[in-house]
């Protein structure tokens, strides 16, 4: 599990003793906090700046302001050196090229972080000024962010994989700086099949996914491979955008289906479904919902990509806090975002839900936030396209998985916002029991006994 922590403003390594981490960043002799944020933020970093270069000697810093103090020695610089104008000269170095931005989401839980900036203020903060506009589907939002109707997009995370690999279309190269969720799906049945709960019972069954490059996909054809159910051959899987999934369950077109919330508790809530099974039970803290822009806007408009990337990732801190997952309902369960029963969203957020089946449950991390694109996610996604023949040409999965997965500028963009990145950007993980090592693709591809064309 990857925990972000708080840090201040200005990152620096553990140990350190410049003499002026401890003084600039924890307030001064007084006790009173410094403000972090805002304008504040930049003067605090044009006066980092400016000492340091006064006194580059970390010892001779150090004890300088051991002796008279941070603020004394701001105001003393400030009688011969202008930071207010050096304060304007460096926030109009970091403004934003582009302002004003349009994100597309799709309404379902997993864009809570895109949705949540916006109310929250944090795209303000990192001065943006963002409509979020709902979409009724993947297709719509693919299209959009193709057309540059959308700055950037909330997306399934194959999904710009997918398109800078050319899967079902000519290719366009896409990054994903920031993963939106972690876990947040799950298995509805009809009520009709409360008495069929074993996999290897349902031959035949007609099961829905909200898009071929999917989380969804992947993780129902794991799992009922795994019980020794053939997705090509012993059912059906058919699209379904999640704003019809219920309404398909109610109608018998289909006999479930693996989705993002609140498709799943609005099934419960509907009495037309129960949950047999939360995607976390398949593989925990996998991928969900990615935040994805052209790969040109990284280049194009460096500053607000790092603007944008920063609130976002800030946004998922605030939305994977405990204390936050009610308010959050409350916002998203409205009209202009999910249009939603509250107490749906609040179930699916809080992680204390009926199942449908006569049970509550209380599973706090049923949904949960976790910004950063570990590199093996991409790896892992590209081993299950190329075991259904969705990429048939062979690839170097890491090469992709760097170019598409931008871990790297994650850690640097999570130090910025003033959070805690993890070490390294790879990691193994465990499906189904199974240890995937996103050293070895191709022996985990080679592992399986069901796949396209056995």
């Amino acid at each position: 599990m990857t925990t972000f922590k708080r840090t201040s403003n200005v990152v620096h390594p553990e140990g350190c003793r410049c003499g002026l981490h401890g003084a600039l960043d924890q307030g001064d002799a007084s006790g009173t906090a410094l403000p972090a944020t805002g304008d504040d933020a930049i003067k605090r970093r044009v006066e980092t700046a400016i000492i340091r270069a006064l006194f580059p000697n970390p010892i001779g810093r150090r004890r300088f302001l051991g002796a008279i103090g941070v603020s004394t020695a701001v105001a003393a610089i400030s009688q011969f050196f202008p930071l207010e104008i050096a304060g304007e000269a460096f926030a109009a170095d970091e403004r934003p090229e582009k302002d004003r931005l349009r994100i597309g989401f799709v309404p379902i839980t997993c864009a809570s972080p895109i949705i949540m900036a916006q109310p929250a203020g944090i795209y303000e903060k990192y001065r943006l000024n963002v409509e979020v506009v709902k979409t009724s589907g993947w297709i719509a939002i693919r299209e959009k962010a193709h057309n540059r109707d959308y700055d950037a997009a909330h997306m399934l995370s194959p999904m710009p994989l997918a398109s800078t690999l050319g899967l079902g279309e000519p290719p366009v190269p896409y990054v994903i700086p920031a993963v939106e969720n972690v876990n947040g799906q799950a298995i509805t049945l009809a009520v009709k099949h409360k008495n069929n709960r074993d996999p290897k019972g349902w031959k035949g069954f007609r099961f829905a996914v909200p898009f071929d490059y999917s989380m969804h996909n992947y993780l129902l054809r794991y799992y009922l491979a795994e019980n020794g159910v053939d997705p090509e051959t012993d059912v059906k899987i058919d699209v379904v955008p999640p704003p019809q999934m219920v309404m398909a369950l109610r109608g018998g077109a289909i006999d479930g289906y693996l989705a993002p919330d609140p498709a799943n508790q609005r099934a419960v809530h509907e009495g037309v479904g129960f949950i047999h099974l939360l995607s976390k039970e398949i593989w925990d803290r996998h991928p969900c919902c990615a935040f994805a822009v052209r790969r040109e806007f990284v280049t194009e408009l460096p500053k607000t990509f790092g603007a944008l990337t920063k609130a976002i990732v800030e946004a998922t801190a605030f939305a994977s806090k405990p204390e936050n997952r009610k308010p959050t309902a409350g916002v998203l369960a409205l009209r202009k975002y999910l249009n939603q029963p509250p107490t749906v969203v609040e179930q699916v957020l809080t992680g204390t839900f009926e199942d449908g089946l006569g049970n509550v449950k209380t599973v706090p991390d049923r949904i949960d936030f976790d910004p950063f694109p570990w590199e093996s996610f991409a790896i892992w996604i590209m081993t299950q396209m190329k075991r259904w023949g969705q990429l048939q040409n062979d690839v170097t999965y890491a090469q992709i998985a760097k170019q598409v997965f931008l871990a790297t500028d994650a850690s640097r963009l999570i130090a910025e916002a003033g959070l805690a990145p993890p070490a390294g950007v790879s990691k193994k993980f465990n499906v189904m029991g199974k240890t995937f090592d996103p050293a070895k693709p191709g022996d985990y591809l080679a592992s399986f006994k069901i796949k396209k064309g056995t």
